[in-house]
C-alpha cells in the first residue's frame, strides 16, 4: 500500500499545491526520460505477496500488529486489513536460478513467520479472498492501525459522497453496501515486478495487458466472498467496486474508475503517468519539500515523491513504477492481476509463466497487440475473472478459444522461449511451466479446488456453507504448507 503517512486533514490549498507539485514532477520525469537517466543494464525481477491471517477455526484473525511484532522481520509489512500482512522479497535476476531463489526465500520466510504467528494464535494463508470473511468484516474498525489507511478511507468516501456498493452476480449473487473501504482488504494478490529499459517499457506493458486474461484464467483463486460463490476470481470485481470513488452520476458521464484496466495501447511509460495527472484527483495530497527540478539540475536523482504517491492511488492492473535503487533510478512494470497462492510453488510457476510469456511477445517482430483491439484484451481479462480455467478468450490468428487450450497449444511454448531468453535454466523452465501445463490438462486451479472441496463437504458431511468454508480453509492451509501444486491436492 505504500509508505506510511502522518494523520492530517487536507485543505483546498493542500490540494492545489499537490496538483502543482505532481505536474512539476511529471515535467522532471519527462526530462529524465529524454536524457536516458535510468538503470537498465542489469534488469531485476521482484515479488510481493499479500497474505491472510486466520485463527484455529479458519476464521479471520484480526491480529496483524501482534503477528508482525512477533515476526520482527522488515520483509513483512502491514496491509489494509487487520487480518492482512505482506511479504516483500529482495529483487533477483531471472538468469541462473533466480526463480528457484524466489521459491526458497518465500518458503523459508513463510515457514519462520508461520511458526511465530502460531504462537500468537494465528496462521498464514495465501489465497485471493479469504473464504471465511463475512459482511461483518467491512467496518472501519477492521482497517489496520496506520494513519495512511484511515486517510485513504476518508478520502475515498468523501470523493464518492455515499456508501460503497458491492454488487456481483456470478454462480450466486451478492448485493451489499459498506461504509468503509474495508472490503478492499479482502483482495489479497501477488505482484510481479519486472524492471525494463524506459524505451522498452511500452512493449512490456502492452504485452502484460495482452496476457492478463490467460494469467487470471490459469491462476484464479477467489471464488467465494461473504459466503457466496461468485466469479472464479471474484477479487477482480470486488477490487473494482471497493475502491470506486464515483457515484452513479460520474459513472454515467464516463469518468474513469481508480481500478482500471486502461483504454488503449501505449507508446511510452510517460503516457500512463500523464493519464494519472490528467484524469485523477489526488486522494492523499501530501507535499514533500524536495524541488525535483533543482535536484536534477545539480546532477542528483529526484525522488518524485508526489508523482509516486499519486501513482500509488491509481490501481491499474499493470502499474508503471518509478523507483530508485543503489542510487540509480529505474522503471518497471508491476503486474497485479493474480491472486495470492495457492502454494509457494504455484506462485512461482505463475511468475515464470508471466515473465516468460511477456518476454517472448516483446521479442516478436510483429507485436501481438497490433493485431488485436485493446477492448479484446479487456474482455479477455473479465471473461477469465468470471469463468477461470473454463473461460473462452480471443487470440489473434486463432479467434475465440478456451483459455486452457490456448495455453497448452500456443502460449506455453512461447513462455519457454521467453524464459530461455532471460537465461532461466532448462530444469527450472520445465518444472515450473509444467505446473501451468498440468493445471490446463486437469482443468484444476485454486478456484476449482475450493469449489469442489466446499461442494464435497456440503454433500458428504451435510455441512452448511459457513461450516464447509471453515473446513475447506483448514484443509487449504494444510495443503498450502506441503508446497505441492494445487492441481495435485485431493478433494475431501
Amino acid at each position: 500500500m505504500g509508505k506510511d503517512v502522518e494523520s492530517t486533514e487536507f485543505t483546498r490549498a493542500d490540494r492545489t499545491r499537490f496538483r502543482q507539485k505532481v505536474r512539476r514532477c511529471l515535467d522532471v520525469f519527462a526530462q529524465m526520460l529524454a536524457e536516458s537517466r535510468f538503470d537498465a543494464d542489469r534488469p531485476m525481477a521482484g515479488l510481493e505477496i499479500e497474505l491472510n491471517l486466520v485463527d484455529g477455526a479458519g476464521d479471520p484473525s484480526m491480529r496483524n500488529a501482534e503477528v508482525l511484532a512477533a515476526i520482527a522481520d522488515p520483509a513483512f509489512q502491514t496491509e489494509l486489513g487487520r487480518f492482512n500482512i505482506e511479504i516483500n522479497l529482495p529483487p533477483q535476476r531471472l538468469e541462473a536460478g533466480g526463480l528457484t531463489r524466489f521459491e526458497e526465500l518465500i518458503r523459508a520466510d513463510l515457514n519462520e513467520a508461520e511458526a511465530k504467528a502460531a504462537r500468537m494464535g494465528s496462521h498464514i494463508v495465501m489465497v485471493g479472498i479469504l473464504p471465511t470473511l463475512r459482511t461483518g468484516h467491512t467496518g472501519a474498525e477492521v482497517l489496520s492501525a496506520n494513519p495512511r489507511y484511515k486517510l485513504l478511507n476518508e478520502q475515498v468516501l468523501a470523493a464518492r459522497g455515499e456508501d460503497l456498493e458491492i454488487n456481483i452476480g456470478g454462480v450466486e449473487r451478492l448485493a451489499t453496501t459498506a461504509d468503509s473501504i474495508a472490503p478492499e482488504s479482502a483482495c489479497t494478490s501477488v505482484q510481479y515486478h519486472l524492471q525494463v529499459a524506459p524505451e522498452e517499457f511500452a512493449r512490456y506493458w502492452n504485452a502484460s495487458q495482452v496476457v492478463a486474461g490467460v494469467q487470471v484464467a490459469t491462476g484464479a483463486n477467489a471464488p467465494y466472498l461473504f459466503g457466496k460463490q461468485l466469479w472464479a476470481e471474484t477479487r477482480v470485481a470486488l477490487f473494482e467496486q471497493a475502491t470506486d470513488t464515483r457515484p452513479d452520476e460520474l459513472k454515467a458521464q464516463g469518468v474513469r474508475p481508480r481500478v482500471w484496466f486502461g483504454d488503449r495501447w501505449i507508446t511510452s511509460i510517460f503516457d500512463l503517468f500523464e493519464e494519472n495527472v490528467q484524469y485523477y484527483s489526488g486522494l492523499l495530497p501530501l507535499v514533500d519539500e524536495e524541488d525535483p527540478a533543482e535536484v536534477l539540475a545539480r546532477g542528483d536523482i529526484p525522488e518524485l515523491h508526489e508523482l509516486r504517491l499519486h501513482n500509488g492511488t491509481v490501481y491499474r492492473w499493470n502499474r508503471p513504477i518509478y523507483d530508485i535503487a543503489g542510487g540509480r533510478p529505474h522503471v518497471r512494470v508491476e503486474n497485479r492481476v493474480l491472486p495470492a497462492g495457492p502454494s509457494v510453488v504455484d506462485t512461482v510457476a505463475n511468475g515464470a509463466f508471466y515473465f516468460g510469456l511477456v518476454r517472448a511477445l516483446v521479442d516478436q517482430d510483429r507485436p501481438l497487440w497490433t493485431q488485436m483491439s485493446f477492448s479484446a484484451a479487456e474482455d479477455n481479462f473479465h471473461a477469465a475473472a468470471r469463468n477461470g480455467i473454463d473461460a473462452r478468450v480471443y487470440w489473434p490468428g486463432v479467434g475465440e478459444v478456451s483459455a486452457a487450450e490456448l495455453v497448452l497449444r500456443r502460449l506455453l511454448p512461447l513462455a519457454h522461449e521467453g524464459l530461455a531468453s532471460w537465461g532461466v535454466p532448462s530444469g527450472d523452465r520445465d518444472r515450473l511451466l509444467g505446473i501451468i501445463e498440468q493445471r490446463c490438462v486437469t482443468e484444476r486451479n485454486g478456484a476449482t479446488w475450493q469449489v469442489e472441496a466446499v461442494r464435497s463437504l456440503e454433500r458428504s458431511r451435510s455441512l452448511d456453507r459457513a461450516a464447509a468454508l471453515r473446513e475447506m480453509v483448514l484443509r487449504y492451509r494444510e495443503h498450502m504448507h506441503t508446497n505441492e501444486p494445487v492441481h495435485t491436492w485431493p478433494v475431501p
